[in-house]
């Protein structure tokens, strides 16, 4: 992986710059993350909050939960950083919204518990029923 890291929404009016390596990447099964890309998974990064700059633009905030945030573009609609207030050093940000996405492999799913039963993947990563190795919970 070649640092940093860029990447921003579809219409380019956000951007943001990661300056080290994140912590892991998953692939997200949970109903609140299908919901809000329209897809039966997302791909995401895990990093330490400190190391992410916003380099153009700002995003807008959206409580999607009680626990949690989504940081968005207010133009385009792409969904670019989920948070939880109450971990503030760490954030996740969607791995697809990366310039060159390729750099990074997920190591595992998440909230399989929620998986859309007609979507596999092809793949034969570790799955978890809820939150991956590592969560607080």
């Amino acid at each position: 992986m070649k640092l940093p890291l860029e990447g921003g929404c579809l219409c380019g009016a956000v951007r943001y710059r990661i300056d080290a390596a994140p912590h892991h990447a998953d692939y997200c099964h949970c109903r609140m993350c299908q919901r809000a890309a329209g897809a039966p998974v997302v791909p995401w990064l895990t990093m330490a909050s400190a190391d992410l700059a916003w380099t153009a633009g700002e995003p807008a905030v959206y409580r999607s939960s009680p626990a949690a945030e989504r940081l968005f573009c207010s133009t385009c609609g792409s969904q670019l950083v989920f948070r939880e207030p109450a971990d503030p050093g760490t954030l996740d940000v969607t791995l697809a919204s990366l310039d060159d996405p390729a750099q990074i492999r997920p190591s595992h799913h998440i909230w399989t518990s929620s998986r859309i039963a007609w979507f596999e993947t092809a793949d034969d990563l570790p799955r978890y029923p809820e939150r991956g190795p590592g969560s607080a919970d």
